[in-house]
């Protein structure tokens, strides 16, 4: 049966028109970013497979290029316009950190930095430099690859801080694994940064561990 032919409350696009799109499953966005399925399966059928075969929406969305127009139904065209789609999300969420602004949600800064790592394929480990009223003055990516103890070095991000004339940072990084929950060794890298950054006058106001769906403060663990 058509999805044209289903009852008006059933229709992924009316439904979200009806209910809002957090009303929806995955395999209902994925098919209406789809739009038609293929000869004798719904647009919908098309997303479940296509959900089940790669492993959750997640691992969909982070196809390269290659696995991506492999996949039946889709093509270039298609991996085009979701990597616009991903960088609208990822650009509409920077809006609430954008230079110059002061950070007023934690929320939103825990939804940024989400945005901006949990996409990653491997550890990334990120600072985010704020001036002495917390506005925010620059994102950046340092270090990559297994993040331990040897591997984030203190030295680098003091001299970004020194760079940036930050007086106070935010630190962060994801687990690819999708679990939030920090490790010893994330626990001695927050504490060797914050002695570091203290010698030169810079705060660490916290160290964000992002997951899949959660991120976990290690400030609220009491370690800053």
């Amino acid at each position: 049966m058509s999805i044209r032919d289903w009852p008006d409350d059933e229709r992924p696009r009316e439904k979200l028109l009806q209910r809002g799109a957090s009303a929806l499953s995955d395999a209902e966005l994925v098919a209406i970013f789809l739009r038609t399925g293929l000869p004798g399966r719904s647009a919908i059928d098309l997303a479940r497979d296509m959900l089940k075969q790669h492993g959750g929406l997640r691992a969909l969305l982070e196809l390269d290029q290659t696995a991506f127009c492999a996949t039946p139904g889709l093509g270039p065209a298609k991996y085009v316009q979701l990597q616009a789609v991903m960088e609208l999300a990822h650009r509409y969420l920077a809006e609430s950190l954008q230079r110059g602004d002061a950070i007023q949600s934690v929320a939103d800064t825990r939804r940024y930095l989400m945005s901006r790592l949990r996409h990653h394929a491997h550890e990334v480990f990120a600072v985010l430099f704020l001036d002495n009223k917390h506005r925010v003055i620059q994102f950046e990516e340092l270090f990559f690859g297994t993040i331990d103890n040897s591997s984030v070095h203190p030295r680098q991000v003091v001299k970004r801080a020194l760079y940036h004339n930050a007086a106070a940072a935010i630190a962060a990084h994801n687990h690819p694994s999708g679990i939030a929950e920090p490790s010893r060794a994330d626990e001695l890298i927050t504490v060797r940064l914050k002695e570091a950054l203290a010698l030169v006058d810079v705060r660490l106001l916290d160290h964000v561990v992002v997951g899949d769906s959660q991120t976990i403060s290690l400030a609220e663990r009491g370690l800053l």
